[in-house]
């Protein structure tokens, strides 16, 4: 069902902060291990408060110790803040860029300290999560108020967090140039008639899924603009809709030149307790599962913004492995990374909020009907029950 110029915006559009001034960009990462003494640190660290012993975290350390004790993630995030600095210096905002993680060196209390000597005190905050969940939007708010606490720094220094992107182009336009070259690379080996796309993201309880986002709807009746068939929204699970309409609107996109190949959203890296539910089918499930006729899959890490540990192992390693078995050809396309399109529209995000005196800021661009989304979270937004559940791999 198609978007309709004619319903009411969400609430979350609203929720928009004045244009302002700041001094500083924080990179806001995850953080990984990056040798095989930092791993079971590093568990521990993501694992905090929730009583698992170290034989358990040592039971799924084996990704990492796979490959050396080393998450690609700290070089990727290293790779785009040297990106942005060139894209800011390209455009003369005159804003450094600093770097700081939730889990591993260098952690935001650092940065931030960092910042603070440097003389900077207004700081806006780039956060490497596309989509609305707590692990992906209010952990990170709850742990830089943490880190301003710790460093005695509440009161002087001022962050903001620009808004979720997930409908930005300079998020949707790299996927789709990512699907659609999966896709001429099917066709290229004379696989394109049996071909599917799979969008994939990370499993989160659906406990967890159901409170993510703002608690509201839309007027009773009106349809959910993702591109879905039948799809109606009916209160919660803002994670699950957002990342269905990019999903949609990239094969949308794509559908000029491959039209009418099917395509699913999935999940991956569940962990935790197996009695609680997470969100389904999971990719390799999923796989087994697809029509015998589909001889080739595009997969699409949709939910993720590198191709850090989780799309390494989860889909390079037992994806693909679950394809062999079947006899599909998989194509696993690259995350947006570095891409200069995304790049610039995190910089175009952050001349949202940012302008010079006098200025005026950039309009907000948004892709589909859910955006563009809130600078301000309600506190009723993305709750945190249930979703401490996980062990992340990053």
């Amino acid at each position: 069902m198609t978007a309709a110029s004619s319903l009411p915006p969400l609430a979350a559009s609203s929720r928009v902060l004045d244009a302002t001034t700041y001094d500083a960009i924080l990179l806001a990462g995850f953080g990984g291990p990056e040798g095989q003494d930092d791993v079971i640190p590093y568990l521990r660290n993501v694992t905090r408060g929730r009583g698992i012993p170290d034989e358990r975290l040592e039971e799924v350390s084996h990704h990492y110790r796979h490959f050396g004790g080393i998450s690609p993630i700290n070089e990727q995030n290293r790779d785009l803040k040297a990106a942005l600095e060139a894209e800011i210096a390209s455009r003369g905002l005159g804003l450094p860029v600093y770097w700081g993680n939730r889990f591993w060196a260098p952690y935001f209390s650092d940065a931030l300290r960092e910042i603070h000597a440097d003389g900077h005190r207004r700081v806006l905050v780039l956060v490497t999560t596309a989509f609305s969940s707590y692990s992906g939007c209010r952990a990170y708010r709850e742990d830089l108020a943490t880190a301003l606490a710790e460093t005695g720094l509440e009161g002087v220094l001022e962050l903001d967090k620009v808004r979720q992107y997930f409908d930005h182009p300079g998020f949707v336009d790299p996927n789709v140039d990512a699907v659609r070259a999966g896709l001429a690379s099917l066709r290229d080996q004379g696989l394109l008639d049996g071909a599917h796309v799979m969008f994939a993201t990370h499993s989160i309880p659906t406990a967890a899924a159901d409170v993510s986002g703002p608690r509201e709807a839309l007027p009773s009746g009106a349809p959910v603009p993702t591109g879905g068939e039948n799809e109606w929204y009916a209160g919660g699970g803002w994670y699950v809709e957002q990342q269905r309409a990019v999903s949609a609107l990239v094969m949308d996109r794509v559908a000029d030149e491959f039209p009418g190949v099917p395509w699913s959203l999935v999940f991956q890296s569940r962990s935790g307790s197996p009695e609680i539910p997470w969100l389904e089918p999971d990719i390799n499930d999923a796989i087994e599962a697809l029509d015998p006729d589909v001889k080739g899959l595009v997969i699409s890490p949709i939910g993720f913004v590198s191709d850090h540990m989780e799309v390494a192992w989860d889909l390079d390693n037992e994806a693909v492995e679950t394809c062999e078995e079947r006899g599909i050809v998989p194509v696993r396309v690259p995350t947006v990374g570095v891409d200069p399109a995304f790049v610039a529209g995190l910089v175009d995000l952050v001349e949202e909020r940012h302008v010079a005196p006098g200025g005026t800021p950039r309009s907000r661009e948004a892709l589909t009907g859910l955006g563009p989304w809130q600078d301000v979270c309600p506190t009723d937004c993305c709750l945190g029950r249930a979703a401490k559940a996980t062990i992340a791999s990053c």
